[in-house]
């Protein structure tokens, strides 16, 4: 069941609706920032309620207008929603909005919080025009990389470089000429990720889904994709387009019989989940299906091990009357396509405008890898079907429990839901997905736009149409008061302390702490405490005849209630199973 939970603090913004739309959180200043509808706020990450700064960023009335006149709807388009915000240095940051499909871009002044009005200027290939388009962008370097739009109509989809520190300015984009580069892209996210030791080769990779065309099969396919950082076009072919733009296919799917598998085709979002070695994050990926037979999400996960593999194995190559991509076998052309240019390599090549040109030329009709990449378990390790939402958002949180180190995942709802799910790898190697909780943290169901983690406070921030909201990674208190219940939680943030389900905190000294996450067995953990055989047990005294209401909500999913009747007369208790309704004894 969906519980309704208190919040740490909520902030709703104007009557009609907040329509938040991007989050800017910084630990290090202490401070949240919110791009929504014509406006940018300041928010406490402490508390969500304390009355934020803003600043007033509307769309110009001759632009509203226009967008009226387009047939667009007032309210949930003909506004400037601010779909971008970004740190540009030490003292400004840098936003953009849809402008009432008239895209702008700004700087804001970092220490008085103030829009510099001087500073704005066209946001075309920086920010889409829909404010209800699926769009990513990241800025590295002081150079922005964005997956968007490029007109009114939002069918010429492109990935761009703008920005940059002066002179080394240049704008880059992806070839609008060819579909089979990025066609009807829905842009989802963007992440700086090195390669190797050598700047040379440090990456930008990207993820989106688009529509693909093999014969006369049209079919939505998700795909990460790479380009350098130190891309400058080519010289005579391909300029301003990027040189070194790879493509491959994400596969989310569940190994069925006889070589039938179930796909989640459609990508939603993406978490990057970091180690030790900053350039091996761990990729969580959430999906959706396009099956018109069923509704159904799933969670993978992917290494950059297995990315990187994709990318340096062979291309795809479209030839013959059907259209298809098969595996290219002929010459492959020196430096070999997609790497960055770099000196270590050959120093005669010190930028992509010393490419020759048949690996301009090959680069442009290859784009596509031939291997696609699968999960690390080969399966999802999360699926929810048959449910009457989708997942939309991810965020993941790696816990350190008694029993070893957990991946706690926190899945956004298109039904106004979280939920904190937990995948637990048992001895056989085989995976047991656990939902902790199922938050409902919207009264009202909305889709989930937004979510940010805050590592440092412990904090859950969950950003939609309604509102932002604030919500603690732990809840240990709402596992009960008794050690078995908290064992049988199986949250890897809380323990049974000896006296109450609190925060788990690593230390030297165990004391009296009980945790089970992999087994969730009371019996093993809480053998020597009063509540080691029964939780707890209520007596209920009832009319005949009439109804009785018998409360069935456990403190955890993973704890059970059962409820016995003992009649008039009778010593005898005979088990019910009244599924949380009230009954007639």
């Amino acid at each position: 069941p969906r519980t309704l939970i208190p919040f740490v603090s909520l902030f709703l913004g104007p009557s009609d609706g907040l329509h938040s739309h991007s989050l800017l959180l910084d630990e290090e200043r202490g401070r949240l920032l919110l791009g929504a509808r014509d406006h940018i706020y300041l928010l406490d990450p402490d508390n969500l309620a304390r009355a934020p700064r803003k600043i007033y960023w509307p769309a110009s009335r001759d632009r509203v207008e226009m967008c009226k006149l387009a047939g667009k709807n007032v309210n949930l388009e003909c506004a400037n929603f601010v779909r971008a915000l970004h740190n540009f240095n030490r003292t400004h940051v840098y936003a953009c909005g849809t402008g009432a499909f008239h895209p702008n871009c700004a700087f804001i002044e970092d220490g008085v919080f103030q829009l510099l009005s001087g500073t704005v200027e066209s946001g075309r290939l920086k920010c889409p025009f829909d404010p209800l388009q699926p769009f990513t962008s990241v800025l590295a370097d002081q150079y922005l990389y964005a997956g968007t739009s490029s007109d009114f109509l939002g069918k010429d989809t492109t990935f761009t470089r703008s920005l940059g520190p002066p002179p080394d300015q240049h704008y880059i984009r992806t070839d609008i000429s060819e579909d089979y580069w990025i066609n009807e892209a829905r842009f989802i996210s963007a992440h700086p990720i090195a390669d190797t030791y050598n700047p040379d080769d440090d990456k930008i990779y990207f993820f989106f889904r688009e529509v693909s065309w093999e014969g006369n099969d049209k079919s939505i396919l998700s795909r990460v994709a790479r380009v350098c950082k130190n891309d400058v076009g080519g010289l005579r072919s391909l300029t301003n387009k990027w040189t070194t733009f790879l493509k491959a296919r994400l596969v989310c799917s569940i190994p069925g019989p006889d070589g039938v598998d179930t796909h989640f085709d459609e990508l939603q979002d993406i978490f990057l989940l970091p180690t030790r070695d900053d350039k091996n994050p761990v990729v969580y990926a959430v999906f959706t299906t396009s099956s018109s037979i069923f509704r159904g999400s799933a969670v993978c996960v992917y290494s950059m091990a297995d990315i990187r593999a994709a990318f340096n194995g062979p291309y795809a190559h479209k030839e013959g009357p059907d259209h298809r991509w098969v595996e290219y076998e002929g010459r492959i052309p020196y430096p070999r396509p997609g790497t960055c240019p770099s000196k270590t390599y050959d120093p005669k090549i010190k930028t992509t405008k010393d490419f020759p040109d048949e690996v301009v030329s090959f680069i442009r009709f290859h784009p596509l890898m031939y291997r696609s990449v699968y999960p690390l378990t080969g399966r999802p390790v999360f699926t929810r079907v048959r449910v009457d939402y989708v997942l939309t958002q991810i965020v993941v949180d790696r816990v350190l429990a008694e029993d070893g180190q957990y991946e706690v995942m926190f899945l956004g709802t298109d039904a106004g839901s979280v939920l904190k799910v937990v995948s637990i790898t048992q001895e056989n190697w085989s995976t047991e997905e656990v939902v902790l909780e199922e938050l409902q943290i919207f009264q009202v169901p909305t889709t989930i736009l937004s979510m940010e983690m805050s590592s440092k406070q412990q904090q859950l921030y969950v950003g939609s149409g309604q509102g932002l909201a604030q919500v603690s990674l732990s809840r240990c208190n709402l596992y009960g008061q008794a050690c078995a219940e908290c064992c049988l939680a199986r949250d890897p943030y809380c323990a049974w302390d000896g006296h109450t389900c609190s925060r788990y905190v690593p230390a030297s000294k165990r004391r009296a702490r009980r945790q089970d996450i992999k087994h969730g067995d009371p019996a093993s953990q809480c053998w020597d405490t009063e509540d080691s055989i029964r939780v707890e047990e209520r007596v209920l005294f009832a009319v005949q005849n009439n109804s009785t209401f018998l409360e069935c909500i456990a403190k955890s999913q993973q704890a059970q209630i059962t409820w016995f009747i003992q009649r008039p007369g009778s010593e005898l208790k005979e088990e019910k199973s009244y599924h949380c309704r009230s009954c007639l004894s």
